[in-house]
């Protein structure tokens, strides 16, 4: 039984976040909760293997870690540069292995429909690294928006600023988000699902449509764009999202606004402003709350909030959640993005989603 084993998997992909943020926090979970133990590594650069446990096997070519290995593993842990995530899943799912797959899950809708009905057909759980859900200011947000103290939500802002894209490892490609052929795309591509699966929760669904517009304001050097702006437009109401990777600032400003007042969230600082008319004098009354709520926002490799998410992980394969919510989010999320591409390539013009989950569950 999984409940009373220890789930054995291999990490593909050693770059910056799998090294700072996947495999540091497997291995507390190892020493605390005794229930995963990791047992190779891949990478296609071998100067790589200088930096994981000497106990571990490695490997440069995942075929041959999975050939090898897949008799010892339940999952593999896939932190490849976007473009590859499809191929290397769809083995370890042809070989019947659990995926546990970094965003975005694939760089095309096609791609992650094949993935979705490969996974559900196989009877193994498909699970993208949606880790901002687990931030503990999400985690607050939620439950403000759960207690309806701001009644309905009917719009949300969310707006990532970064100074730079993400830079990858000395030893293979640092700049390798700005090239579409390793990306599949640039910030939208790269970060965009953040926004998306926190606007999915938020609006309670999928959005209809989409008008977006992206700018490149490295084109000499750069291939992907570094700056997106949509707008969502959901059935219970709108989602602005603006991604920057020159905006000479790391933050994340949010705001989830009802019919009874918002929540604002600047990094760590929350703030609860909710409102009612006053029965005597008729005139509008602001009650302001404000909290600070630690959250580790400038740590890039997110290793505080990866456990939680494994847990979520092994929970769907303990109780064969193949059809998990988690991985229709995933399929939304790059139905979005390549939507929002579409009305880009289209002078911005507003593209229709299809909110239709493409498999029956």
């Amino acid at each position: 039984m999984l409940t009373e084993r220890k789930l054995k998997g291999a990490l593909v992909g050693f770059g910056f976040i799998s090294s700072h943020g996947h495999m540091p926090a497997y291995e507390e979970r190892h020493l605390q909760e005794k229930d995963v133990e990791i047992l190779a590594v891949c990478d296609v650069c071998p100067a790589r293997e200088a930096y994981i446990p000497k106990d571990l096997k490695f490997y440069i070519n995942y075929r041959e870690l999975i050939a090898n290995e897949k008799n010892n593993l339940d999952f593999v842990d896939i932190s490849t540069h976007a473009a590859d995530h499809f191929q290397i899943a769809k083995l370890a799912l042809e070989n019947g292995l659990h995926v546990l797959c970094e965003k975005p899950l694939t760089t095309t809708t096609k791609e992650a429909y094949e993935l979705l009905q490969l996974a559900f057909d196989s009877k193994l759980v498909l699970f993208p690294c949606h880790n901002y859900k687990h931030a503990p200011v999400i985690n607050a947000i939620r439950e403000l928006i759960q207690s309806n103290k701001i009644g309905k939500v009917n719009a949300v802002t969310l707006n990532t600023f970064r100074n730079t894209h993400a830079i990858g490892t000395k030893e293979w490609k640092p700049n390798w988000r700005r090239f579409k052929k390793y990306s599949g795309g640039g910030i939208a591509m790269d970060h965009g699902s953040h926004s998306l699966y926190l606007a999915f929760e938020w609006l309670g669904g999928y959005p209809k449509s989409v008008t977006a517009s992206s700018f490149n304001l490295s084109k000499e050097k750069f291939d992907t764009e570094d700056n997106f702006s949509a707008v969502y437009e959901f059935e219970n109401g709108v989602a602005n999202i603006h991604l920057s990777w020159t905006a000479g600032v790391r933050k994340v400003l949010y705001t989830i606004q009802g019919d009874n007042g918002a929540i604002t969230v600047d990094d760590d600082q929350l703030q609860l402003a909710t409102w009612k008319i006053d029965e005597l004098d008729k005139k509008i009354k602001w009650n302001i709350e404000n909290y600070n709520i630690s959250s580790s926002w400038f740590d890039a490799s997110h290793t505080t909030w990866f456990n939680k998410m494994f847990s979520s992980f092994k929970h769907a394969i303990v109780n064969n959640d193949f059809q998990n919510n988690e991985i229709v989010d995933a399929y939304f999320c790059i139905s979005s993005i390549t939507k929002a591409y579409e009305s880009i390539e289209n002078n911005s013009n507003k593209i229709i989603l299809d909110k239709t989950f493409p498999l029956n569950f």
